[in-house]
């Protein structure tokens, strides 16, 4: 004979999966996030490395006059647009069309000036609104190192070294890996991924507490040989199962985008292996049972069922707090943050990231701090299970 809290289980399960409202939001909070996190990372890697891939296209004004910037301009993949004299009004047309990504105009006596040894001008113009800032800061680089090489070339020429105008030689020497600074850069993003714990089992939960107390079927479940905590277990492994398979399957999924996605390109990497995933995903069980002995919890103590889901649509968001505390302050990884539910899962998974051996204590502490809270509220939803002014709404 099956326990009773597993019959129970069953029923509500099988019923969850014939609730289209559940599975359509199981299944977006399981898909959405993961795709927006590699649609945003995707466009960022092609805007870092549109200009290698693409090259870019630089008016230019008055180009004859000096050969040699633009021969170093185009050993950059910069294709040079030849423009007569062109307006002010229509240069601003000219770079908002997004045809060119800058416009180059040559003092009209740039040569006379070059030859005297006087400051040659030349004027950048750009749309500081567009997305080409990279593309720009490619085209200055340019600038500056054809403005060097003819300092060099005036001071040899007068038969000074041109070391003396640079009396400093600085030497940068970075020792932050790229695990780190993904983990720096993308570790606020990868925190919302366990958001959907608490929302994946939220509907499921609702309605088989206030949902099923105001269709008064609760009262027809009372009646059957099962106690209070067989029937709370019950409904509380089934909305947990939901959590519990959304939250797995979107884990799964952000760790096949990041993987497959070419992080390198932006100076980032994704050193999570499988392995690891599958601890955190084991870890992240309890933080889904949390939220659903949470929701059952408070979803009892509502008189109706609009007012249970109005309760824990504010409720859900207090989990976030912590996280969000932590990136605002910048507060560096520290035990303690494994004690706290939902926080210990993003402190787990982003030093995971940053390619750190952790050992076993933090996976134990991460799922000890949403198991124990878990479990009091199923106790308490036992308990108040037991009031028959509960079960009557009296």
């Amino acid at each position: 004979m099956k326990p009773a809290f597993l019959v129970v289980f069953l029923k509500e399960f099988k019923e969850t999966l014939r609730d289209r409202r559940a599975l359509v939001l199981l299944a977006l909070f399981t898909l959405m996030y993961p795709l927006m996190l590699g649609y945003m990372l995707n466009q960022q890697i092609g805007r870092a490395t549109r200009s290698e891939r693409e090259g870019m296209e630089l008016a230019v004004v008055n180009g004859a006059q000096a050969p040699n910037l633009m021969a170093q301009l185009k050993q950059k993949n910069i294709t040079i647009v030849p423009m007569p004299e062109i307006k002010e009004e229509a240069i601003g047309e000219l770079l908002r069309g997004r045809k060119v990504v800058a416009l180059l105009r040559l003092d009209p006596k740039f040569g006379e000036h070059y030859q005297a040894m006087r400051p040659a001008g030349i004027e950048l113009w750009y749309d500081s609104a567009s997305d080409n800032s990279q593309r720009q800061r490619d085209i200055e680089e340019v600038l500056q190192s054809y403005s060097s090489n003819i300092s060099s070339a005036r001071l040899l020429a007068h038969g000074v070294s041109p070391a003396t105008m640079a009396p400093v030689r600085l030497q940068r020497f970075d020792t932050g890996s790229t695990a780190a600074r993904s983990a720096g850069l993308i570790g606020a993003i990868l925190g919302f991924l366990f958001f959907p714990a608490f929302i994946c089992g939220l509907s499921a939960a609702v309605d088989s507490t206030a949902g099923e107390r105001e269709r008064r079927s609760l009262e027809v479940l009372m009646a059957q040989p099962a106690s209070p905590w067989s029937l709370i277990v019950g409904k509380w492994l089934a909305a947990g199962s939901l959590a519990v398979i959304g939250i797995t399957l979107e884990l799964a999924l952000a760790h096949a985008v990041l993987s497959w996605l070419p992080l390198e390109e932006i100076g980032m990497s994704w050193r999570v292996t499988s392995a690891q995933l599958a601890l955190v995903c084991l870890s992240t069980i309890p933080l889904s049972l949390f939220a659903a002995g949470l929701h059952i919890a408070l979803a009892m103590n509502a008189k109706s069922f609009k007012e249970a889901q109005s309760m824990l649509s504010l409720v859900i968001l207090l989990p976030m707090l912590p996280g969000v505390a932590v990136s605002v302050l910048d507060l560096k990884t520290a035990t303690w943050m494994y004690l706290v539910p939902m926080l210990s899962n993003q402190t787990l998974l982003r030093e995971l990231a940053k390619g750190q051996d952790l050992g076993a204590l933090p996976f134990v502490l991460t799922f000890f701090s949403s198991m124990l809270p878990a479990l009091g509220a199923v106790a308490f939803a036992s308990w108040r299970m037991k009031s028959e002014r509960y079960v009557l709404s009296v």
